[in-house]
C-alpha cells in the first residue's frame, strides 16, 4: 500500500447474506465491474445508524427486498483492504478498505419483490447460488471475508 494511503481509516459497513427457502443465497453483479464478480448486498452507515437499521436500509436501496426475518448476527466484523489500484478512487478516497458487520437474514417474500433497478442502481443481475459457491463468484480482495462467512453460514444452518 503507497505510503499517502496507509493512514486513510477503514470505512464502517454492514453486509446482508439473504438466504432464500432452499438456502441458496442472494448475489448481484455489480454495474461497475465488467468481469464476472458478484456479491451480497453491503454498504455503509449513517451517522446516529446502528448496524442492524443500516443493514435493512442497504438492503432495501439495492435490492427492493423488504421481506425478511433476521436469522443471527454474524460474531465479530470482518475487514478487508482495496487493492491498490482502487485506492484513492473508491469512496471518494477517504478510506483504505471496510470494517464490517454481516446479518443472516431469511427472504420471506415473493422474488417479484427483489428489484435491482433502484433510484441510484448498484447491479446489472442478480441470482440465488449455492452457498459452497460463494467464493467462486467474489472478486479477490474479499475473498477472505467470503470464505469466512461461508463456514459461519454453514454451521448456523446445519
Amino acid at each position: 500500500m503507497e505510503e499517502k494511503f496507509k493512514n486513510l481509516p477503514l470505512r464502517s459497513g454492514v453486509g446482508v447474506i439473504v438466504l432464500n427457502e432452499k438456502n441458496k443465497v442472494f448475489v448481484a453483479k455489480r454495474i461497475d465491474n465488467s468481469k464476472n464478480f458478484w456479491q451480497m448486498p453491503q454498504g455503509g452507515i449513517n451517522d446516529g445508524e446502528d448496524f442492524l437499521s443500516a443493514a435493512y436500509r442497504e438492503l432495501a436501496e439495492e435490492t427492493s427486498i423488504k421481506s425478511v426475518e433476521l436469522i443471527e448476527e454474524i460474531d465479530g466484523t470482518m475487514t478487508y483492504l482495496l487493492p491498490s489500484h482502487l485506492l484513492g478512487i473508491i469512496w471518494k478516497g477517504k478510506y483504505k478498505g471496510q470494517k464490517q458487520k454481516w446479518f443472516l437474514m431469511r427472504f420471506t417474500g415473493k422474488e417479484k419483490e427483489i428489484n435491482i433497478r433502484t433510484k441510484k442502481p448498484e447491479f446489472l443481475d442478480w441470482k440465488w447460488i449455492e452457498i459452497d459457491n460463494l467464493t467462486d463468484v467474489v472478486v479477490d480482495f474479499k475473498l477472505h471475508v467470503y470464505q469466512e462467512l461461508k463456514e459461519k453460514v454453514k454451521k448456523i444452518i446445519n
